[in-house]
C-alpha cells in the first residue's frame, strides 16, 4: 500500500513538473500586442511631427503592433505591397483610396496584400498582425517621408529590444522632433520672418532620418500670419515644409482644395497670382508644395507650385486659412491700407 501511495506521489509529481514546463513553454510562444504611436504635436498643434514613434520595431512572427494615433493632423499606418504603386490620398469625389479602401483593425500583413487603416487622428487606435518573419516597410499614405520598419522574425530568435526600449526611443523622437530650442524648423521660422514684411512663409519643415527611415518636423503656421501693406500692394507666399502641402485660402473654402480657384492666373515666373479686392472674394492659391524629389527610373516632372501671390486692390481686413490646416491653427490676416 506505501508502495503505491510513493507511486503516485511520484506521478504526481511528474505530472506537475511536465505541466510547469508546458505552461513556460505556451508562454515564450504566446503573442505579444506591441504598442507605438502615429504622430505627435506640441500643445497648441503648431508644431507636428510627422512620424511614427518608434519608427523601428523588432517583433517575433505572430505578434501584432497597435498604433495611436497622437494628433489632429491625420496620418494612416500603411503597408503597402513590394512594388506596388503608392496610391494617392483621395480620388476627385474626395473619397479615401486605400488599398482599395481600409482593411480592418486586425489586419495581417505578411507582404501578400496592402493593409492600411483609414486616415485617423486624436485616440483613434489601429493594428496589425504580422504572422510570418520579414522586414516591412510603414508609411503613412497622407504624408511622403514618414515611414518606418518592421523587422518580424522568427518565435525562436531573441528580440534584442522590449517594450520598454521602444517607448524610451518614442519619447526621445518626439522631443527632438517638437523641440522649439533645437528643432531646425522653428528656428528658421523666427530667423526668416521679420524682414520679410511683402512675404509670408507658409509653413516649415526639416526631415531628419535614422535607421528606421524617415521623419519629419513640420511648423504648421504662417510666419509673418499678420501682414500689412497698402492697395495695389502684392503679398507672396512661399511653403517652405517641403513634403508637406499648403493652401492660402480667402473667403469660402472651396469643396475640391487642390486646384487653384477659376480667376488664378500665372505669372511669367510661373508663380500663381490671384487678386482680391472684397472681404467676399474668394480666393484660393490650390496645393503648393515641393513633394516630389528626383528619383532613378521616374520621368522628370516639372517644377513645384512652391509660390502664391496675391494683389489687393482695396483696403480692409482681410482673413485666409491654410484649407487643409486650418483646423491647427494656421490662419492670417493681411491688412490692407490706403
Amino acid at each position: 500500500m506505501r508502495t503505491l501511495q510513493k507511486n503516485l506521489a511520484k506521478a504526481a509529481a511528474w505530472l506537475a513538473i511536465a505541466a510547469l514546463v508546458a505552461g513556460a513553454g505556451t508562454s515564450t510562444a504566446s503573442a505579444t500586442e506591441w504598442t507605438a504611436s502615429a504622430g505627435a504635436q506640441s500643445p497648441d498643434q503648431g508644431s507636428q511631427a510627422l512620424a511614427f514613434l518608434a519608427n523601428e520595431l523588432w517583433i517575433h512572427a505572430g505578434d501584432s503592433i497597435r498604433w495611436t494615433f497622437r494628433t489632429g493632423e491625420m496620418h494612416t499606418v500603411t503597408f503597402l505591397k513590394p512594388g506596388q504603386t503608392r496610391p494617392s490620398l483621395k480620388s476627385a469625389a474626395g473619397d479615401f483610396i486605400g488599398c482599395p479602401n481600409s482593411t480592418p483593425d486586425g489586419s495581417s500583413f505578411d507582404g501578400s496584400t496592402c493593409v492600411t487603416s483609414a486616415p485617423a487622428t486624436t485616440d483613434q487606435t489601429y493594428s496589425v498582425n504580422f504572422p510570418s518573419a520579414g522586414n516591412f516597410k510603414l508609411v503613412c499614405l497622407v504624408h511622403l517621408r514618414m515611414t518606418g520598419a518592421i523587422h518580424v522574425l522568427d518565435p525562436l530568435a531573441e528580440l534584442p529590444h522590449d517594450q520598454d526600449f521602444y517607448d524610451r526611443q518614442a519619447d526621445l523622437e518626439r522631443r527632438k522632433l517638437l523641440s522649439d530650442d533645437s528643432g531646425p524648423a522653428r528656428r528658421h521660422g523666427s530667423e526668416i520672418e521679420p524682414w520679410l514684411t511683402h512675404e509670408v512663409t507658409a509653413g516649415v519643415s526639416v526631415i531628419v532620418a535614422n535607421g528606421g527611415g524617415s521623419e519629419t518636423a513640420a511648423v504648421m503656421r504662417f510666419l509673418g500670419a499678420t501682414t500689412v501693406v497698402h492697395v495695389g500692394d502684392t503679398v507672396e507666399w512661399t511653403n517652405l515644409s517641403t513634403p508637406v502641402f499648403h493652401t492660402i485660402t480667402f473667403g469660402t473654402e472651396p469643396a475640391n482644395l487642390t486646384p487653384p480657384s477659376s480667376g488664378v492666373t500665372l505669372d511669367p515666373d510661373g508663380v500663381r497670382h490671384g487678386v482680391v479686392g472684397s472681404t467676399t472674394d474668394s480666393v484660393n492659391s490650390g496645393f503648393i508644395g515641393a513633394p516630389g524629389q528626383e528619383t532613378i527610373g521616374q520621368p522628370q516632372t516639372p517644377l513645384d507650385f512652391t509660390r502664391f501671390r496675391v494683389t489687393f486692390t482695396a483696403p480692409g481686413t482681410f482673413s485666409y486659412i491654410c484649407g487643409l490646416h486650418d483646423t491647427l491653427g494656421m490662419t492670417g490676416t493681411v491688412i490692407v491700407r490706403q
